[in-house]
């Protein structure tokens, strides 16, 4: 045991529900509650027999490229947040999807709240070299430069080649489900801010990110499911509480509505620690994945994941991989 994360490797089989997502799901009191696994490397789902064509995606938690790490960027550019642990494990994904926590953007207009972050635009072209792909706008920290400061940090992340989750220039079309990939089959996120934007006052018909409630969530994946019953829907979540290690109970429950619904895995972040990985139904939930590139430094926040999610043609395989952040820099621990 390192830190309280406990490290591990196992596969086991698991059917996914495929076309039958349709199929009514059974009164939660009926389901038999599953059992968390500590964080660490476990890989679940259906193996694909070799030779079959997947589609690999790496999660990442929260990147800030402002406060301390802005330093580090300053002194030893950008390029010095990438371990070569980090770059060999995306170079083995054709998607990283990471959470960006704070606004890229030259726009200086900060909100009035504690902590608030802005990086230099410039920063950008460095994520999408080093492999991220799709950045994660649905958090508490994009809006701290405003409206204006939002909009032009999605746009920015355009003009450095990677793509904006969880924005859109009203409500509608910030929490559109977002295709990831045509083949194998279809893959889909959709991403939610679910703790509460401070100073920040939300309105449906102005350039917002998604805070779309789990009940809302709920319909859009079951009608997604309809739609397309053989897609992969996953759901990106910033929830819960700060400095914890283990999910709420509200956490637990509405993980597996989301699930009920028809997600095929839960990717959460926002508590800046790793917690629970929990499979539920044969489906993963990554109650936070915590910290990838920031800068607190206490042991709790220090430690991370990277979840690991491979779709196939009639399977979701996932796996938690170990990170450990060293002044600023994340590693993948062996």
């Amino acid at each position: 045991m390192r830190g309280g994360i406990v490290v591990m490797t196992m596969v086991v089989a698991a059917a996914l529900l495929g076309a039958a997502g349709n199929a009514p799901s059974p009164p939660s009191s009926s389901i038999t509650p599953s059992t968390p696994s500590p964080p660490g490397r476990a890989g679940v789902g259906l193996p694909s027999p070799p030779g079959r064509a997947g589609v690999g995606l790496l999660f990442t938690g929260d990147v800030l490229l402002s406060r301390g790490v802005g330093r580090v960027i300053r002194y030893a550019g950008a390029d010095r947040l990438f371990s070569p642990s980090v770059d060999s494990l995306f170079a083995t994904a054709q998607m990283v999807v990471a959470n960006l926590e704070c606004p890229a953007t030259a726009i200086d207009a900060p909100l009035s709240k504690r902590f608030v972050f802005r990086a230099d635009p410039a920063v950008l072209p460095a994520l999408r070299r080093h492999g991220i792909t799709h950045l994660n706008l649905a958090n508490n920290h994009s809006i701290d430069q405003g409206r204006e400061g939002l909009a032009d940090t999605y746009h920015n992340i355009i003009k450095a080649g990677m793509t904006p989750i969880g924005y859109g220039a009203t409500d509608a079309e910030a929490c559109r489900p977002l295709l990831l990939a045509n083949e194998p089959r279809p893959v889909y996120v959709l991403a939610s801010l679910r703790v509460m934007s401070e100073n920040y006052v939300y309105m449906p018909d102005r350039p917002s990110v998604c805070e779309a409630s789990i009940s809302r969530l709920c319909d859009s994946i079951s009608a997604l499911r309809r739609r397309e019953p053989r897609a992969c829907i996953m759901v990106c979540l910033h929830w819960g509480v700060e400095h914890t290690l283990h999910p709420t109970t509200e956490q637990r429950h509405d993980a597996r509505r989301l699930i009920d619904a028809g997600a095929d895995a839960i990717i959460g972040h926002h508590s800046h620690t790793a917690q629970d990985v929990e499979l539920y139904r044969g489906r993963p939930i990554f109650y936070s994945l915590g910290n990838f590139i920031f800068d607190l430094d206490r042991p709790l926040n220090s430690r991370a994941l990277v979840a690991r999610i491979t779709v196939t043609a009639d399977s979701v395989i996932h796996e938690s991989i170990p990170i450990k952040i060293t002044r600023c820099v994340p590693e993948v621990e062996n």
